[in-house]
C-alpha cells in the first residue's frame, strides 16, 4: 500500500514537472521574432514613442527611445512620461504580463499605483488579448533597456492624491474590450478598433468634461471625435460635418494625410506632426484605409464654420484683396504676410503649403490652433513617402495681437469660409499661455 502511494506521488510530481516545462517552452516559443515584430508595429499604431520619448535638445545626444522624460501639459500641471523600457530599476523590466496588461487597460501600475489619464488607458482598455501579448513581447524583448530615471510628476494638491483616481476610473473609464459590430464589414470593424483602442484618437479629438473625462469613447456618443483642446492645440472635428469636419474629404484623402502628412491640399500641423512622424506613416495601407473608411461613416456632429466657394462673401474677399478694402483690414495683412505661400485665392500649393479655403482646421469651432501657429510658426512632418517638409515662420514678434486677430478673422471669412471671428483677447490669451509653457 505504501509503495503504491509513493508511486502515485512520484507520478504526480513527474506530470507536474512535465507540465511546468511545457508551459515554459510555450512561453519561450511565444516570444518569437514574428510576435516581437507584430508588437513593434502595434507600438507604432499606439504612438508609444510620441509620449515616452523625450524631445531632442540641440547640442545634446538624441534621447533614448521609450525612456520617458517628455513633459505633457494638462489643466492640473505638468505630467512627465515614464520610462517604459525593460530596465528592471527605472523601467518596466519586472512587469509580468498581467502587470503590463493592467497598466495599459486599467491605469494601475504594480503596487496599486494609479496612473494619470494623460496615459490613454481608457482607450487601451479595448486592446484585445492577442495584441496585448504582442506588445508585451516587444517591450520586453525588442526594446533596449535604458537605466535612466524619468522626472517624477509632482502635481499640486489635491491632484497629487493618486488614490482618488480609483473613483475617477469607476465613474469615467470604460472597462469593456472592443466588440465588433456584426452589422458592419471587416474593414469597418478594423478601422473602428484602431481608432478607438490603439490609435486613441479620442484622447485629443474628443472634448472633455470638467473632470478631464472624454465625453465619449465610440461612435455611439454624439460628442465622440467632435474636436478637443489639449495643451493649447485644438484637434479638429473628425465627423462628417462639412466645413469644419471631414465631410468634404474622401477616404483616400484621409489615408494619404495620415501616411504623408498631406492630403486634399491639407498639411499636418501642431502636435499631429509627431503623430504622423512617429506613428501613422508606418501603418500599412490597409489599416490606413480602414481608419479612413471608419471615420467617413461617423455621422455629422458638433459645430464649426462652413465653406461655400460661390457665396457672396467669397466674392467680397477676393475684391478686398485686390483693392485693399479698409473695411477688411486683415486683407492687406494677409496679402503682405501670407499670400506668398498660401496664395491670394487661399488655394495654397500642393505638397508644400496648405490651402486655407475650405480647410477644416481654419473653420474649426475654436481658433486656438490657428492662433498658436501664427505666434509660434511650425513645420510639416518629415515622412518616408512625403515631400520635403516646409516651415512656417513665427509672427509673435512681427505682428501685434490686433494684427493677428485681424488677419485670422479675414482668413476665417474669406474665399467662402464662414467661421467666427478671432478676437484680440483670443490672441493675448494664447500668447500668454505659450510664453508660460516656454518658461517651464
Amino acid at each position: 500500500m505504501r509503495r503504491t502511494v509513493i508511486a502515485m506521488t512520484l507520478r504526480r510530481r513527474a506530470l507536474l514537472c512535465i507540465f511546468t516545462i511545457a508551459l515554459s517552452m510555450q512561453h519561450a516559443h511565444a516570444q518569437t521574432p514574428d510576435l516581437i515584430a507584430r508588437g513593434a508595429y502595434l507600438a507604432k499604431a499606439a504612438d508609444c514613442a510620441g509620449c515616452h520619448t523625450a524631445a531632442p535638445v540641440p547640442g545634446k545626444a538624441q534621447p533614448h527611445p521609450f525612456a520617458g522624460g517628455l513633459p505633457m501639459g494638462s489643466p492640473f500641471g505638468t505630467i512627465w512620461s515614464s520610462n517604459i523600457t525593460p530596465d528592471a530599476q527605472h523601467g518596466i523590466g519586472r512587469y509580468s504580463y498581467e502587470d503590463f496588461a493592467r497598466a495599459l487597460r486599467e491605469g494601475v501600475a504594480p503596487g496599486g499605483k494609479h496612473l494619470y489619464p494623460a496615459m490613454p488607458y481608457p482607450s487601451f482598455s479595448k486592446i484585445d488579448d492577442n495584441d496585448m501579448h504582442a506588445l508585451y513581447a516587444y517591450f520586453m524583448h525588442g526594446v533596449e533597456p535604458v537605466a535612466q530615471a524619468a522626472p517624477e510628476t509632482r502635481l499640486p494638491f489635491p491632484f497629487d492624491q493618486r488614490w482618488a483616481l480609483a473613483m475617477w476610473n469607476f465613474a469615467f473609464a470604460p472597462t469593456k474590450p472592443f466588440a465588433p459590430d456584426s452589422k458592419r464589414d471587416v474593414q469597418w470593424n478594423r478601422g473602428a478598433y484602431l481608432v478607438q483602442s490603439l490609435g486613441h484618437c479620442g484622447a485629443c479629438h474628443t472634448p472633455r468634461g470638467p473632470a478631464y473625462d472624454e465625453l465619449g469613447y465610440a461612435e455611439s456618443s454624439r460628442a465622440y471625435l467632435t474636436g478637443g483642446t489639449n495643451d493649447h492645440w485644438h484637434a479638429p472635428n473628425l465627423t462628417g460635418i462639412s466645413g469644419a469636419g471631414l465631410g468634404s474629404l474622401s477616404a483616400d484623402d484621409i489615408a494619404a494625410f495620415l501616411k504623408t502628412g498631406h492630403g486634399a491640399g491639407l498639411v499636418t500641423f501642431g502636435s499631429m506632426v509627431q503623430v504622423v512622424e512617429d506613428s501613422t506613416q508606418y501603418l500599412d495601407d490597409r489599416d490606413l484605409l480602414a481608419i479612413a473608411s471608419y471615420l467617413k461613416t461617423l455621422p455629422a456632429s458638433g459645430s464649426g464654420g462652413t465653406y461655400d466657394a460661390h457665396s457672396r462673401m467669397a466674392m467680397q474677399s477676393v475684391a478686398a484683396l485686390r483693392t485693399g478694402d479698409d473695411e477688411r483690414p486683415g486683407a492687406g495683412l494677409y496679402q503682405s504676410a501670407c499670400a506668398r505661400c498660401h496664395k491670394s485665392n487661399g488655394a495654397g500649393e500642393p505638397f508644400k503649403y496648405p490651402r486655407l479655403a475650405g480647410n477644416p482646421a481654419v473653420l474649426s469651432e475654436k481658433p486656438d490652433s490657428l492662433v498658436r501657429m501664427v505666434l509660434q510658426g511650425g513645420r510639416a512632418p518629415s515622412t518616408e513617402r512625403g515631400p520635403e517638409p516646409k516651415k512656417m515662420p513665427a509672427f509673435a514678434d512681427k505682428l501685434t495681437d490686433t494684427e493677428i486677430a485681424r488677419v485670422l478673422t479675414f482668413v476665417r471669412s474669406a474665399w467662402g469660409n464662414d467661421a467666427a471671428p478671432v478676437t484680440t483677447r483670443d490672441v493675448r490669451s494664447m500668447r500668454d499661455a505659450v510664453a508660460a509653457g516656454t518658461r517651464q
